[in-house]
């Protein structure tokens, strides 16, 4: 696992990485809130051992280095930041890896630009497209997003965020992965991330940008919520016990006639929102079988 750094038009994105850059194929994986890069150490080696060059990046805004001075955090422009980091890559084929907003940013960048990638894998997040039929579907989902809202709160949201050590973030993790503590060591590596210099903005920026109530009640629609096709391969997993996103929501969520490539939904029993730290044997089996028959 190797630090690096990637540039896309003014903004820099450090990244780890693994594998030999001059693989046939890549696969990026892209990580989601209240979590940062490291959050993919149990799969960067398995996936190099495999054959495949391995990226994993901070996400726009993650860092001072890749804050955009208009401040936009749009799914457009985060997707947009992924696609480039894709076509810099000289390798035949590249797969992409998301988990919750990581998923969000990979179901908006294969809509966007499908000749980029040969397949995605999202996780804990259903098809951003359908988020408000299924949030109909399944009202509970009201209550599981609850903190949606209140980070539209803006000062207060921002003050609650890292008090205490980051403490209310600390507690989502606790209540979406409910079989899961991750450790202090590596709650540590996350609230660097946070605390750097603009972070916290950055990352409440995600959900007040694109995850109001009016967005996800469908009562206005953002440009990428616009885009339902999704003409790459997919595979969308979820978590049976997931806090934060209903499991049901996928059931409500995932229709073959949005992946015009061929799509599937695979339950993990007894996981949780972090499922990959959960469950990583099992997530790396399937994350392989996956992009290898892709």
């Amino acid at each position: 696992m190797e630090p690096s750094t990637i540039a896309v038009g003014n903004l820099e994105f450090s990244a780890l990485t693994a594998g030999e850059n001059d693989s046939r194929a890549a696969v990026i994986l892209l990580h989601g809130f209240p979590d940062d890069h490291t959050t993919f150490s149990a799969q960067l080696g398995p996936i190099a051992d495999a054959g495949f060059f391995v990226v994993a990046p901070l996400l726009r805004g993650y860092e001072p280095s890749s804050q955009p001075a208009d401040g936009d955090y749009g799914l457009v422009a985060i997707a947009g930041d992924v696609i480039a980091m894709a076509e810099q890559l000289e390798v035949d084929e590249v797969h992409l890896v998301g988990h919750d907003w990581g998923a969000v940013t990979a179901y908006v960048a294969a809509a966007s630009s499908p000749e980029t990638f040969a397949s995605i894998v999202t996780m804990a997040v259903p098809h951003l497209a359908r988020i408000p039929q299924s949030v109909r579907r399944v009202p509970i989902q009201l209550v599981k997003s609850w903190y949606m809202t209140f980070f539209q709160l803006r000062w207060l949201s921002d003050r609650a965020a890292s008090r205490n050590d980051w403490a209310l973030l600390r507690r989502l993790w606790r209540w979406w992965s409910p079989g899961y503590e991750i450790d202090d060591d590596q709650w540590r590596e996350r609230t660097t991330t946070f605390g750097a210099p603009g972070v916290r903005s950055a990352m409440l920026s995600y959900y007040r940008q694109n995850a109001t109530p009016p967005i996800l009640l469908g009562l206005r629609k953002t440009e990428a919520m616009r885009l339902t096709s999704v003409p790459v391969r997919t595979l969308a997993i979820t978590g049976s016990d997931d806090g934060c996103i209903d499991t049901r929501m996928f059931d409500k969520g995932m229709f073959d006639e949005d992946f015009p490539c061929g799509m599937r939904v695979e339950r993990i029993e007894g996981a949780g929102h972090f499922v990959h730290l959960e469950q990583p044997d099992r997530i790396n089996e399937l994350l392989l079988d996956w992009i290898g028959a892709a």
